[in-house]
């Protein structure tokens, strides 16, 4: 007896709605950049600039401790986490701290520093701190410049693999849900004011890699139905290929949200960003695969008849195996 989240065999009507759907699409992705420009995004110390002090004790670390004596002092965006090296001993627990700059200035000042290594002595007197290093505005802005083009980057690559493997319509879709989770899972940080640092940019990317595989696979199977089935409606193609692949998406994505909620909930203040950014983005990529990039391969229409002379003009590359 085996495990099933769907009957064997589905007919769902996904794109009964497909306008309705298309246009919530569409009011989500303009609200989002909105908040984006009127309220902003929290920024963390990797964007906003700030001070990191490194640790040594002969007592194990205590993250949780740490930031007890420090959340007191009224610092604001505090991270604390623990150094893991093979090369380290028994005796030696290493901890970075990373302060957000205050206002005003560009680092954290001599006497705010002085006031962390007091907070944290007083919690362990064994406590070294063994180097300080700051982060001013200009290099902060120059990460938030690289993180923009890693993501727009790695669109493209994937605009140009699908236009590649399938036909322009399929790549042009791909890369409307791509840009659909990425603009809603910046919409939710900023509506939530979840900090935005160099983890959620990480987040992005791998968003944007989970989407474009189920995307993908839909894709291969609609390209075998529009194969199979010449006669019937594009939208009839496209019911058959997502009701086929139903299944596979459900379980893929199914499973990883069960992991993703346990880190979510048990994973600390650490990763809890971007735990969440992935759990958000695996929910609209799941959403975005049937619902905005088939949609705009329905509006563009798709090539139907192979058999004239020019059958294989925008899809010469169908065959490419990746």
């Amino acid at each position: 007896m085996r495990l099933r989240l769907v009957p064997a065999e589905t007919n769902y009507d996904f794109f009964r709605y497909a306008r309705l759907t298309m246009g919530i699409s569409i009011v989500a992705m303009i609200a989002s950049v909105l908040l984006w420009l009127t309220v902003g995004l929290n920024f963390g110390i990797d964007f906003r600039g700030g001070t990191t002090i490194r640790t040594e004790a002969v007592q194990p670390v205590d993250t949780g401790a740490y930031r007890g004596v420090i959340e007191p002092l009224g610092l604001g965006d505090v991270s604390i986490s623990e150094v893991f090296d093979p090369s380290f001993g028994a005796d030696k627990n290493v901890a970075m701290i990373r302060i957000q700059a205050q206002e005003g200035q560009e680092s954290v000042s001599g006497d705010v520093i002085l006031q962390v290594e007091t907070a944290l002595q007083g919690l362990d007197p064994s406590l070294t701190f063994t180097s300080v290093e700051s982060v001013g505005p200009k290099v902060s802005g120059e990460l938030i410049q690289t993180a923009v083009i890693a993501v727009l980057a790695a669109l493209g690559a994937i605009l140009i693999y699908i236009w590649l493997r399938f036909e322009w319509q399929f790549s042009v879709g791909a890369v409307v849900a791509l840009f659909h989770d990425v603009i809603l899972t910046i919409g939710i940080f900023s509506l939530l004011q979840i900090r935005f640092d160099l983890a959620t940019i990480a987040a992005l990317l791998t968003i944007v890699g989970y989407s474009i595989n189920d995307t993908v696979v839909i894709f291969d199977r609609l390209r075998e139905n529009l194969r199979k089935y010449k006669k019937k409606p594009l939208v009839d193609v496209m019911n058959l290929s997502v009701n086929e692949t139903l299944s596979r998406t459900l379980m893929t994505s199914g499973t990883t949200l069960l992991a993703l909620i346990a880190l979510l909930a048990l994973g600390g203040d650490v990763i809890r960003g971007f735990v969440f950014a992935i759990t958000w983005g695996v929910i609209v990529g799941t959403y975005s695969s049937v619902y905005v990039a088939k949609n705009v391969v329905l509006m563009l229409g798709v090539k139907r008849d192979w058999s004239k002379p020019d059958a294989n003009q925008g899809n010469q590359f169908g065959n490419i195996d990746a």
